[in-house]
């Protein structure tokens, strides 16, 4: 009998961290494992973020056209979440803005272009030359044309590289050349200062969001070229 009295007791709440009955928080771990929505009433900011994946989609699946296949738009809203992302974690104090190397914004760019070349000149072959010179090229400009387009083709994944980066080194460099001259000045000078930070601050938020935007909207445009 005293035996099972000890067997049946190894199920009593006897965990106490502080007079705290920690065991009951097993009730509530269920909710905690199982992500929110699943379980929870979508909350607004959630319903905002899926009506701007879903305005992103129309406007992707618009400049692609109609040889867009189904989940072709996937990519760039991916793409675009993470850009904007790493360009708003980059706005808090102390953390690594990642999106302001080019090591970052290269490594986006350039496996995108190379992946749209490649399956251009091996799908479209001929219509890839045909894009090599623009309609209504008198003969003689040809060959300048052909080289301009070739050049401007080349370029394209570091000055999207480069738009992003610049963007976003821009003006964190701007907040912290202003911020380190704080010190040196009176309460007034320090007042109008921080109302400057606060609009840069602003300024940037907006920038964020514009140079994630722009870069999925040109590598979509580019995309949209190889088809």
């Amino acid at each position: 009998m005293k035996m099972m009295t000890n067997l049946f007791s190894s199920f009593d709440p006897a965990t106490n961290i502080l007079n705290l009955s920690l065991n009951w928080m097993s009730t509530l771990m269920g909710i905690i494992l199982i992500p929110m929505m699943y379980w929870f009433i979508p909350s607004r900011l959630s319903i905002i973020w899926i009506n701007i994946l879903l305005t992103l989609h129309k406007e992707f699946k618009m400049l692609l056209g109609s040889y867009s296949n189904k989940g072709s738009t996937l990519i760039f809203i991916s793409l675009f979440s993470l850009i904007l992302f790493n360009n708003f974690m980059g706005l808090f104090p102390y953390i690594y803005t990642s999106s302001s190397h080019m090591s970052m914004t290269l490594s986006l760019a350039l496996p995108l272009w190379m992946s749209f070349m490649l399956f251009g000149w091996i799908n479209n072959t001929q219509h890839m030359f045909a894009h090599l010179v623009p309609q209504g090229t008198p003969p003689i400009l040809m060959p300048f044309m052909v080289l301009i387009e070739s050049i401007s083709n080349m370029i394209r994944p570091g000055t999207l590289a480069v738009r992003l980066a610049a963007n976003m080194i821009a003006g964190h460099l701007l907040l912290t050349l202003l911020g380190n001259t704080g010190p040196m000045m009176n309460s007034f000078l320090i007042s109008l200062l921080i109302i400057i930070q606060m609009l840069l601050l602003m300024l940037e938020f907006a920038v964020s969001i514009i140079q994630s935007y722009v870069f999925a909207i040109l590598s979509t445009l580019y995309s949209s070229e190889v088809i």
